[in-house]
């Protein structure tokens, strides 16, 4: 028994000192001879790289594609490895033309370890296997980012690396989506200083594809006609929003000039921002449509309230504040008209009757002073910095935009809220989110509908005439806010024009500026109002409204259109047997009158019908098939 326990024992000796000398050497290795070991095992990875080769797309609202990804092959080499020296590389440049062996020799001037000879470069299929058959030459399958419609919206979307990592705009913000999981590789140096190639199990996955609010060819159209009228007027810049205000959704937004984010080294970091999210401005007489609402909602004013305008001149505080045009000289307006000739004096005396206590409760309610919380990078809160009270000057200025700065976003939600009936709703660029947003309630819809009879005021008799577009009534207000100097002062004018169209069918929001034109034009009527009115034909022709009859139209355009209606439709049908005329009607219209007669028709184009064959008032029968052409409407 006692030599049993001896042996029991001398085991249990045995074995403790192995497993102490174990832990001693496993000290050695973790601690002692950690840096060592690590540099030791880093001597032997040649390289290491992270693949992310399914990197979610990008797409508009009906599925267009704005981000994607093509194939391309990156090259890199391990000099030491390859026999016959930089001789051995014209093998190489004869297979690749791009790589001529004058640029491969140069790459490689005094290297040893691995060397990338080429990135993101496209290769055919038989260029690819000639490649890997180079020995000491490595190829890797890698995917590249392509913005198929190149300058659009790449302010929004924003760019990727050479690693396809985000590093910009979307691209940036939701990079972890977008990346899924990488495939790693590596390559490790055998015994003999071979390269291995190593690759993880993981092959990438779970990256998510963005769709947006966003309409491709409303996209295109805003930045088209923001391009031509920045560079009709010699301009710095400018900026254009569209917003649908039921949903939030940001149907296009932009600023000129831009970039291609496929050709990132011609462009500059200050054309790849969305200034309309990140730069404040000041706002100008748009804003003063924010002192009328919370005047109206806290029971203040009313439409036909008067005010006494100075014949042009008020003093406060020592200063003078004068009218935007010094030319004219009001007495008494009304609010209405104080809205449609854009008295600055009549808001600021509005604005002193509402006191800034109210007035600043209301302006919180815009989100003046505060981010709306756009999904995108970089959103300014803009500059609204004020305690409890202001002097009456700066209230002054408040009420016509000065002494404050906003952005475009803000302005443009703002009058969302304005165009939906009194709902403050979070403008967002996703469409998921479009589907889920409802708003809350910031004034009453009795307030929103005395100002947007106003705003309409200001289109059809006031300083807006310019965003009229005929058999439409559109609401909006102009501006031409002073341009900060950047040694202080102002230096020039930012002309803008913020307005929608009313009682449509699809509603929308566009706010435009442009940002130091140059000449004697610089009135938002003049420069900003004419690119809202092209945009806004588009959006009115793509909606499909041309059938729209407003209830604010104008007595002359109900008497043209009165004349289309006994002088058109009152001839369309005579007989059965006859063609009817279908010039100037849209395809619902054209549709009515087939289901009453025997005959085939085909459709060509979108918009109202331009021409047709066979022409009208010929002779038909049951196999006769009509053509019918549509074009878009056209305005003078």
């Amino acid at each position: 028994m006692n030599n049993e326990r001896k042996k029991i024992f001398f085991i249990f000796v045995v074995f403790a000192a192995l497993f102490f000398l174990l832990l001693c050497r496993a000290f050695q290795l973790q601690v002692i001879n950690r840096k060592e070991l690590i540099a030791y095992s880093e001597s032997q990875t040649l390289r290491t790289s992270k693949v992310y080769p399914f990197r979610g797309n990008i797409y508009d609202r009906n599925g267009s594609p704005l981000a994607i990804n093509i194939q391309t092959y990156s090259i890199f080499t391990i000099p030491k490895n390859v026999k016959g020296g930089i001789g051995y590389y014209k093998k190489l440049a004869d297979i690749v033309p791009k790589l001529s062996f004058s640029k491969i020799k140069k790459k490689l001037f005094n290297r040893k370890r691995y060397t990338w000879l080429a990135r993101k470069i496209t290769l055919t299929k038989e260029q690819v296997e000639r490649i890997k058959k180079l020995q000491g030459i490595y190829i890797e399958s890698v995917p590249k980012r392509l913005y198929p419609n190149h300058e659009l919206l790449s302010q929004v979307l924003g760019f990727t690396g050479i690693d396809n990592n985000g590093l910009a705009g979307l691209e940036y913000l939701f990079d972890k989506e977008l990346s899924g999981k990488p495939k790693i590789t590596k390559y490790i140096q055998d015994a003999k200083g071979r390269a291995l190639k190593f690759e993880s199990q993981e092959i990438g996955g779970d990256a998510q594809n963005l769709r947006l609010t966003i309409d491709k060819d409303l996209q295109s159209v805003a930045e088209k006609f923001l391009k031509l009228a920045v560079k009709k007027y010699k301009a710095v810049g400018g900026g254009i929003g569209i917003m649908n205000p039921e949903t939030g959704g940001i149907l296009a937004v932009a600023n000129y000039p831009t970039y291609d984010a496929n050709k990132l080294h011609l462009s500059t970091p200050k054309n790849r921002k969305l200034a309309f999210v990140s730069d404040p401005l000041e706002p100008g007489s748009v804003f003063k449509a924010l002192t009328v609402v919370s005047a109206l909602e806290n029971k203040i004013i009313r439409p036909d309230t008067n005010y006494y305008c100075e014949k042009g001149k008020l003093k406060i505080d020592n200063h003078i504040i004068g009218e935007a045009e010094q030319n004219k000289h009001y007495e008494w307006l009304s609010v209405n008209e104080i809205m449609k000739y854009s008295s600055n004096i009549g808001v600021t005396k509005i604005a002193f009757d509402l006191t800034f206590p109210v007035f600043d409760e209301t302006l919180r309610k815009f989100h003046i002073g505060r981010k709306t919380g756009i999904e995108l990078p970089g959103e300014s809160r803009g500059i609204y910095n004020f305690g409890k009270n202001v002097s009456p000057l700066s209230l002054s200025n408040i009420s016509f935009g000065q002494g404050l700065a906003t952005t475009g976003i803000q302005m443009l939600a703002a009058y969302s809220s304005i165009a939906n009936g009194g709902k403050y709703v979070r403008p967002t660029i996703f469409l998921d989110q479009e589907q889920s947003n409802k708003g809350k309630r910031i004034f009453s819809k009795d307030t929103a509908s005395e100002l947007v009879k106003m705003l309409v005021s200001v289109v059809e008799e006031g300083t807006g005439s310019n965003a009229r577009i005929p058999s439409f009534v559109m609401a909006g207000k102009t501006s031409t806010a002073q341009r900060p100097a950047s040694n202080g002062g102002y230096d020039g004018y930012i002309p803008g024009f913020i307005g929608f169209p009313v009682n449509v069918k699809n509603k929308f929001v566009i706010y435009v500026y442009v940002d130091g034109p140059k000449g004697a034009s610089y009135y938002g009527n003049t420069v900003a109002a004419p690119v809202f009115r092209e945009v806004a034909k588009y959006v009115l022709y793509k909606n499909k409204e041309f059938s729209n009859m407003v209830k604010y139209a104008k007595e002359k355009d109900l008497n043209y259109l009165d004349f289309v209606k006994t002088s058109k439709s009152s001839t369309r049908t005579n007989g059965p047997d006859v063609l009817p005329n279908f010039i100037g009607l849209d395809k619902i219209s054209a549709w009515n009158i087939f289901s009453k007669l025997n005959f085939k028709v085909r459709h060509k184009g979108i918009g109202i019908v331009r021409r047709q064959h066979p022409k009208p008032g010929q002779r038909i029968n049951d196999k006769t098939v009509v053509t019918l052409y549509y074009e878009p409407p056209e305005y003078e």
